[in-house]
């Protein structure tokens, strides 16, 4: 007899389900047990028929296989009622959801500050609700318990502070809502806003509201360097209500200006919109403000000083309308060409020249009817301290370099500098020519009007 090799487990039942088995005599299965196990040949009796040879835990057995189909059929049966009893089990879990699902509200509430941020923003920090309505929401400072006011809006989709948070601060916020069906739901989150050490900020010029002259630039001036130029330019937008094109240019990385091809139109409006408020501007550095600011253009008044008749010609919206005798600066200390812009103006202010590497040469306390026109020390303004013997107005440059008119001590009296200085405003351009000195840098004061406009355009980020 051939050895039928060693026996095979029966594969066990699937898990969770409950194999029904069809009992049988003891002494059967005893019988069985103790026969050896052999291959069974097909006998006379069942000679023809198709038989399966099956593997089992006691040898090699055929079945045939109308027999093997019911017996699998059996299985299936018995698995089916197990798999149905376990799938109805299953939907009782799933009603139970059901109703838990029904208690829950639809209102959503998001809190834009994180649970756990150190970089709030301190300008849209705030909680918004989808699918419901807000009923209650409370910030504290965390430091001192201090409430913080804060105003629902009228649809109840929104609250928001009613003042900007201060910098580096821990706050709370906790908001409840209820959706149509009056279902309650509860957010909260406990944040830091961000910190001045990782913030910048931008100074700029004009301020809101003013009227400016025709060749006034936006200004920033950022206290950190910012390296991510592109995100930062993208985030200010410059419009002109006459049209123009308004393009930035970066001077340095923590400079910014924007200017059109040619001078603003008279009578123009411009609007800046800042929208730097979380703008990353070099590694762990964000932005912090966000508003929008404008100012007016006024008439156009551009003045020509030319320095070799020494006298400046005031050209206002396109018509002459006064001829001034000046002097320029002195062959030693020449006063720079170009295009200058009036950035400030004095009725008095004191001139120092250890101010501007002139050492001792110079310090006037009172110096009348001054306006700047470079950050360097260029002013054009009144002189009382001329050689009234020999006054150089309209003869010949005296000066350290800046641009002098004709006045007395106090500024009080009715001259050509006290004219002058009545008829400008910061924005109006002073045009020096025939000087031999080179031509004033871009970025020494707002005089962006010297570059050509392919190189300023060149030196735009975005």
């Amino acid at each position: 007899m051939t050895d039928a090799g060693p026996s095979l487990p029966a594969p066990p039942p699937p898990a969770g389900v409950d194999v029904l088995r069809r009992s049988a005599p003891r002494g059967a299965l005893a019988a069985r047990r103790r026969q050896p196990p052999r291959a069974v040949r097909p006998s006379s009796s069942t000679y023809g028929e198709k038989h399966d040879f099956t593997r089992t835990g006691e040898g090699l057995v055929t079945t045939p296989y109308g027999a093997g189909r019911r017996v699998l059929a059996g299985c299936t049966a018995a698995m089916a009622g197990a798999l149905t009893l376990v799938a109805c089990g299953f939907a009782a879990d799933a009603d139970n959801d059901e109703d838990k699902d029904k208690d829950k509200s639809a209102a959503r509430i998001r809190i834009s500050a994180e649970h756990g941020s150190t970089l709030a923003s301190v300008n849209a920090t705030g909680v918004r609700v989808s699918d419901g309505r807000l009923t209650r929401v409370t910030m504290t400072d965390r430091e001192n318990g201090e409430p913080v006011p804060g105003t629902i809006s009228a649809d109840g989709s929104s609250w928001k502070p009613r003042k900007q948070l201060e910098q580096g601060t821990k706050y709370r916020i906790t908001a409840t809502a209820k959706d149509a069906d009056g279902r309650t739901t509860a957010a909260d989150s406990s944040f830091s806003t961000i910190s001045p050490e990782h913030s910048f900020v931008a100074t700029y010029t004009p301020n809101a509201g003013s009227t400016v002259g025709v060749g006034m630039p936006v200004s920033f001036t950022f206290d950190k360097e910012i390296s991510d130029k592109k995100a930062v330019q993208s985030g200010i937008t410059v419009t002109s209500s006459s049209g123009q094109r308004v393009v930035g240019h970066w001077f340095g990385a923590q400079r910014l200006d924007f200017r059109p091809k040619e001078y603003w139109k008279a009578g123009s409006r411009v609007t800046v919109r800042i929208d730097l408020d979380g703008v990353r501007g070099a590694k762990g550095l964000y932005g912090v403000q966000d508003r929008t600011v404008g100012f007016t253009v006024g008439r156009s008044q551009v003045s020509t000083v030319d320095v070799n008749t020494q006298m400046m010609e005031v050209v206002r919206d396109g018509k002459p309308v006064r001829t001034i005798p000046v002097s320029s600066g002195s062959p030693q200390h020449t006063t720079y060409n170009g295009q200058m812009v009036i950035s400030e103006k004095f009725e008095q202010v004191r001139m120092n020249g250890s101010t501007v590497g002139f050492g001792g040469a110079y310090d006037i306390p009172d110096v009348p009817h001054a306006m700047r026109l470079t950050s360097s020390g260029t002013f054009i303004h009144g002189n009382y301290w001329y050689s009234r013997g020999y006054p150089p107005f309209g003869r010949v440059g005296s000066s350290h370099g800046c641009v002098g008119i004709a006045d007395v001590q106090g500024a009080q009296a009715d001259t050509e500098a006290a004219w002058f200085f009545d008829s400008s405003m910061v924005g109006d351009v002073v045009t020096v020519k025939n000087s031999p000195d080179k031509v004033v840098a871009p970025d020494n004061g707002f005089n962006g009007w010297n570059m050509p406009w392919r190189e300023w355009v060149a030196g735009s980020a975005v």
